[in-house]
């Protein structure tokens, strides 16, 4: 049944959109985060595997130098804060893909904190998105399911797990609820993280191509009355992999949930899921907050130190980034706007 949507125009006038964004870069590093195993987009399943890709009783982590470091320069790009100490934590889940049944990720410790990035909109308007953190973790494996329409797990007959990407390091930038958006919250989402794809590649540290899952983004969206009342309940549309997907799944979201709360209902906090065919979000299951998670340290490794003289090294490494480098070379060639797209 198909569910009921308020004009677009008429939800953003009705109500006070919010939105944030959970984008997970996977780093081109050539091995694993926590072993050895090779990063290859494209392998033969269950061919780059370690004991400790697959979770084996006796494994241990060994922290990939390179990854910590690629974090370090996206933390320099976002302006963040690096912790001279962070550290990394047990995330507890249970999924097929979840070899240890836990992820190794950073929680109230993370390597970088309290940035921002400045994102320039089709007018010129410039938009400064607030960053909370940009932490480290490892990715999970990947589900196929075989039967079903679209290879999802609805009408499957059963399912397969590739572990090849079990351990690939990956950055989770997390931004801060991106206030103040208006009618542009779709647009600003695109132009984000279109910026964030131009940083990553010019940092070299990922491929950054969505249609592989090297960059995927969880879309969250509230609504509220006026800017001065508090947020709203929160949908997150996980996994959305297009920049397109992304912006219509903002504004699939602004009006279903503006539809939900002009009839009087109240928009429920779950996770749900992006169908490109249909152009629509679908529920998936109630969202679980952070304590459903049972964090806490993980005791196969130490505290992460980070000195201020490796990011000083790490800073003189830093290439120019996307938007000055085209700022510069506009002022230095006389072209407009127009020419220089």
């Amino acid at each position: 049944m198909a569910e009921k949507l308020m004009k677009y125009a008429d939800a953003v006038k009705q109500f006070d959109p919010v939105i944030g964004l959970e984008t997970h870069v996977e780093l081109s590093t050539n091995t694993k985060l926590f072993c050895p195993a090779h990063v290859e987009f494209g392998g033969d399943p269950n061919t780059q595997l370690t004991p400790v890709s697959l979770g084996l009783p006796g494994s241990l982590p060994v922290l990939n130098e390179a990854a910590v470091d690629y974090a370090i320069k996206l933390g320099l790009a976002l302006h963040c804060e690096i912790a001279e100490w962070s550290q990394f934590s047990r995330k507890n889940y249970f999924y097929p893909d979840m070899p240890r049944n836990y992820q190794i990720s950073q929680y109230d410790k993370p390597t970088n904190g309290n940035g921002y990035l400045d994102v320039e909109l089709d007018d010129g308007t410039i938009f400064r998105v607030p960053i909370e953190r940009a932490h480290i973790e490892d990715d999970a494996g990947k589900n196929t399911h075989v039967g079903g329409a679209d290879g999802r797990i609805e009408g499957a007959d059963h399912s397969l797990v590739d572990y090849n990407r079990a351990g690939v390091p990956l950055i989770e930038i997390v931004t801060k609820p991106i206030e103040g958006v208006g009618d542009r919250g779709p647009e600003i989402a695109g132009a984000y993280m279109r910026t964030l794809r131009d940083i990553v590649r010019a940092l070299n540290i990922s491929h950054a191509r969505m249609e592989q899952g090297n960059m995927r983004a969880d879309v969250n969206v509230s609504l509220r009355r006026n800017p001065t009342d508090p947020f709203g309940t929160r949908s997150e549309t996980k996994n959305v992999n297009s920049f397109r997907g992304i912006e219509k799944t903002i504004q699939y979201e602004i009006r279903r949930q503006a539809a939900i709360l002009n009839d009087g209902g109240e928009v429920l906090q779950e996770t749900r899921h992006w169908d490109e065919a249909s152009q629509t979000t679908a529920g998936g299951r109630v969202k679980s907050d952070a304590d459903d998670y049972r964090y806490f340290p993980d005791p196969d490794l130490v505290m992460l130190h980070i000195t201020k003289e490796h990011i000083e090294r790490l800073a003189a490494q830093m290439p120019e980034m996307p938007r000055e480098r085209r700022n510069r070379l506009q002022g230095e060639w006389g072209f407009s706007d127009l020419e220089m797209r």
